[in-house]
């Protein structure tokens, strides 16, 4: 199982080091299944978004979350009208 735990704020630099470390991981990641730990997600901007959705939609991740704001980030994330 590969786990991305997001702590904090997905914004600017941190969009880029996430894309980063999830580029790298594809190369490692094969058929393990794919959590997305947002529970102590506190902000994610459009970019952020955005790359969210991508990794979803390419890996079908699973998705945690514990409050409002990152239960609405993950149903964000899930949209498949975005």
């Amino acid at each position: 199982m590969l786990l991305l735990k997001l702590e904090g704020r997905l914004t600017g630099p941190w969009v880029e080091e996430l894309n980063r470390l999830w580029n790298e991981s594809l190369a490692v990641q094969g058929k393990q299944q794919i959590t997305i730990d947002l529970r102590e997600t506190t902000f994610a901007d459009t970019a952020g978004i955005r790359l969210l959705r991508a990794i979803y939609a390419q890996s079908g991740a699973v998705i945690l979350s514990g409050t409002p704001w990152t239960q609405y980030l993950a149903e964000e994330v899930q949209r498949r009208d975005a």
